[in-house]
């Protein structure tokens, strides 16, 4: 996990419903914090505040709320983004406790050098995101997939092939396709077109027989 410690201001809020317009309007974010079965805290934000702590922690680093004197630790559950604006509008917070587990999201991160990709073909990636479990301290920033194993066309990766650290468990369906090598456009044009040709030629050739049988 990441050292940097994230930290962001919140206020309790009392408006829902129809009145969230007017607080997106004014430059805030509404969110709410989920607490192990307790009351559900409605809050709000400075949208660039929060914007900017999501950019950073995503789903899965620990963010320390200050909410009017009092501190909390939490993750990111849930973002609802606007399909028009395409800006934030509102955020999930989930409390943790530093010696319970946390399931929550992070990236796949794709390492090392693919023989396939020198070769000009292509990786096709099928998954970026992956499920994991792990204490608040042993929360990675991100997990690492080895590509250079992959050197020909149908060579995948899955989630089985992710090394894990110490502490974290995924619990994401190991079969689960990663990556996977295929051809490019190109080579499907030049096969395709191969195909027909050869198709033709073999249709020309018993026109011919059929001639000369005749």
């Amino acid at each position: 996990m990441s050292s940097e410690d994230i930290v962001l201001e919140l206020q309790k809020r009392e408006v829902i419903g129809k009145g969230l317009a007017k607080i997106r309007k004014d430059g805030f974010i509404p969110a709410v914090i989920h607490d192990h079965g307790k009351p559900s805290i409605i809050v709000m934000g400075v949208y660039s505040d929060i914007a900017k702590a999501f950019k950073v922690a995503g789903k899965h680093h620990p963010v320390q709320l200050n909410i009017d004197g009092k501190h909390e630790t939490v993750i990111i559950k849930e973002v609802d983004i606007s399909p028009v604006k395409n800006l934030i509008d509102h955020i999930v917070f989930q409390a943790i406790r530093q010696d319970e587990k946390v399931t929550t999201e992070v990236p796949i991160l794709m390492t090392g050098d693919s023989p396939a990709q020198k070769l000009g073909l292509l990786l096709i990636p099928h998954l970026d995101t992956i499920e994991i479990e792990a204490l608040p301290k042993n929360l990675p920033d991100s997990l690492t997939l080895d590509i250079s194993s992959l050197a020909e066309i149908g060579d995948k990766l899955t989630v089985e092939n992710i090394v894990v650290p110490a502490g974290v468990t995924i619990i994401t369906e190991p079969d689960i396709l990663i990556v996977a090598v295929e051809e490019t456009k190109a080579q499907l044009s030049e096969e395709t077109a191969a195909e027909e040709e050869a198709v033709a030629e073999a249709e020309a050739e018993n026109a011919e027989k059929s001639t000369e049988t005749a």
